[in-house]
């Protein structure tokens, strides 16, 4: 049995949380020994599970991205595209099979074809990883292995089901809290992310009663698909540690 497990959800930019939450946990000894993620979370899983720490890929993350974020995405060129994300796995010499990673780690992605959630944890890691990122509606899916891979968070957004069992200790982490709406007016992206929480909110709730311990950063002034504030989003991950540092005590 792994002693700790960690399952990071998806959130598009707002991921970036994780990594503060994974330093964190750092900071308090405790190290995850394997991890499953959805989405973006699934990313960010992959980074670290190939040895990167958090700072490190928060630096790769940085170095990526750029201050066009939300026009790039419909250009075809943004950090979340197959070839942005390609590029940053490459940057951060991310290996291309799960085989090789430091430590065992799930992805889980929406085949379209069946119509079912699928994890994957051996083989081509590029792919399955891009295809756990499509967002319906911004990104078209991912051909891999006879299916059609859409993001991970429409079916599973917190996906504890393979990670659970092998695992003494799981840490969730969260980074799509709902939160009301205090402006009536949003555009698109803000409506399709409304959309996108009020879906997944239920899904969530349930898995994370698999948790033993449950992070949820607040997020709410961050938006799902720009990334102008990595920094920030990785104070506010690692103050979601801190907050519950007591909790943490026997896992050190």
């Amino acid at each position: 049995m792994i002693k700790v497990g960690l399952v990071l959800s998806g959130g598009g930019a707002r991921s970036v949380a994780h990594l503060g939450v994974l330093q964190g946990l750092e900071d308090l000894g405790i190290r995850p020994g394997a991890i499953a993620g959805a989405s973006a979370g699934a990313v960010i899983g992959a980074l670290y599970a190939a040895g990167h720490s958090p700072r490190e890929i928060l630096e790769t993350i940085k170095t990526t991205a750029s201050s066009g974020f939300i026009n790039k995405i419909f250009s075809g060129s943004g950090l979340f595209t197959v070839a942005g994300l390609t590029q940053l796995f490459k940057d951060a010499k991310l290996p291309t099979h799960f085989e090789d990673l430091a430590m065992p780690l799930w992805v889980t992605a929406t085949d379209l074809l069946t119509c079912q959630e699928i994890t994957l944890s051996k083989g081509p890691l590029y792919q399955p990883l891009i295809g756990s990122c499509a967002v319906p509606g911004i990104f078209m899916p991912v051909h891999f292995d006879g299916g059609y891979l859409a993001d991970g968070g429409i079916l599973d957004n917190l996906p504890v089901r393979d990670i659970r069992p092998v695992c003494e200790s799981l840490i969730g982490s969260n980074v799509n809290k709902f939160h009301p709406s205090l402006s009536r007016k949003m555009s698109r992206l803000q409506v399709l992310d409304r959309c996108f929480h009020l879906i997944i909110a239920h899904q969530v709730a349930t898995s994370a009663t698999f948790c033993d311990y449950y992070l949820e950063p607040d997020l709410h002034r961050f938006p799902m698909f720009e990334l102008k504030y990595p920094d920030l989003l990785f104070k506010a991950g690692y103050r979601a540690v801190m907050q519950q540092e007591t909790n943490f005590s026997d896992l050190h």
